[in-house]
């Protein structure tokens, strides 16, 4: 809106205002926009959340400590969303395509959330939506994201083949070519690439929802992602890095660099107050949210196959949950004393303050791998 206004429209009556055609600037100004909206609207949304009595209920069968956080409202996600979103349509030019996609994807996965959490709340227990319910709404959303993305190949905007790291030369094609031409089978031409797409955004949105256990965890986590992510888009949107690097030329995912700055600046401004002690929890609303974000994007730039490391820690807790409980189904023992896995090392006495930056460190160490790639092809 205000690239709109200050730089098309304004533009030719002052000429400074040219600044705001630099992708740089408005990232900038997006990140400050987005952390500046967490801080300030922060105590007024933990203060609302207080009145509706939308408080975190705590299971039982995890480590004791937590009980006394019973109570901390949840639901904090509505801020992160927030500060996400308006900076995004503030900053960037809204006549692009794949920045509406980010952002509708961010507001239907934060929405799956906010269900989520707020039927916890009516039932005052720590249980939401059914698995199958949640798991159905987030599938349908990849889905759609999907087709979206194969009607922006067929405009010449996007490429349904993967951008493979440490082989420059190999990208395989994930729409089967064969089949696009054949009327009786065309539709089955897209699956790979459908199928695709929907595992890698609804594995990174539970990835980051299960994360979410420990105070200021998956925000720091998350806020680490979001600065890898944001420097891997504005190099493939950039003409001369692309090329440089072996990149698909994307001039179009530039833009949204700017949605990924307001990543970066909302995560600040929500760790000010989820940091430990949390005055606030960010609830399925915020984590499905994040996680869904970081997947689109992912996709979107074609580093799906760099997911992994941009968001290691994601990974290794949705592992431990994934091997927990196919120990305990197939052997009737845990492997861990309690999945996900910075449980388990609570339960092994690690503080709480400890465990959160130990696995700040392992997220930045594995996000600075990610972008050595870049070079390592």
């Amino acid at each position: 809106m205000l690239y709109w206004l200050l730089y098309l429209k304004l533009f030719h009556y002052f000429p400074p205002f040219r600044i705001f055609r630099y992708l740089t600037f408005r990232t900038a100004f997006a990140s400050l926009t987005a952390m500046f909206t967490g801080l300030i609207i922060g105590p007024l949304v933990i203060e609302r959340l207080r009145e509706f009595q939308i408080g975190q209920y705590i299971r039982e069968e995890g480590p004791k400590a937590h009980q006394k956080k019973a109570g901390t409202p949840t639901m904090g996600g509505v801020l992160i969303a927030i500060s996400i979103i308006v900076p995004t349509l503030l900053w960037a030019d809204l006549e692009n395509r794949f920045v509406w996609m980010a952002v509708l994807s961010t507001a239907t996965f934060a929405a799956i959330g906010f269900a989520d959490d707020y039927t916890k709340v009516i039932h005052k227990r720590n249980l939401g939506l059914t698995a199958r319910m949640k798991f159905g709404l987030q599938v349908l959303t990849s889905v759609l994201i999907a087709v979206a993305l194969i009607a922006m190949q067929n405009r010449g905007l996007y490429s349904t083949k993967l951008v493979v790291p440490f082989i420059k030369q190999f990208h395989p094609d994930l729409v089967v070519d064969r089949l696009v031409h054949n009327p009786d089978l065309w539709p089955l031409a897209f699956l790979p690439f459908i199928g695709f797409v929907v595992f890698m955004i609804v594995a990174a949105s539970n990835s980051v929802n299960l994360t979410d256990g420990l105070d200021g965890l998956a925000i720091g986590c998350t806020l680490i992602a979001a600065g890898a992510l944001t420097v891997l888009t504005y190099v493939s949107g950039h003409a001369t890095l692309s090329t440089y690097l072996e990149l698909p030329r994307m001039p179009q995912v530039g833009e949204l660099t700017i949605f990924c700055g307001a990543m970066v600046g909302a995560s600040i401004g929500f760790l000010w107050y989820n940091a430990h002690p949390a005055e606030v929890f960010m609830g399925d609303v915020g984590s499905l949210a994040l996680g869904g974000a970081i997947g689109t994007v992912a996709v979107i730039i074609k580093q799906e196959l760099l997911l992994p490391f941009i968001g290691g820690v994601f990974v290794i807790e949705a592992l431990s949950v994934i091997l927990q409980v196919a120990s305990y189904k197939l052997r009737k023992k845990r492997i861990f004393k309690m999945a996900p896995i910075h449980h388990h090392f609570e339960l092994m006495g690690w503080s709480e303050s400890k465990i959160i930056v130990r696995f700040w460190i392992a997220s930045l160490v594995f996000a600075l791998f990610a972008l050595t790639t870049l070079k390592l092809r």
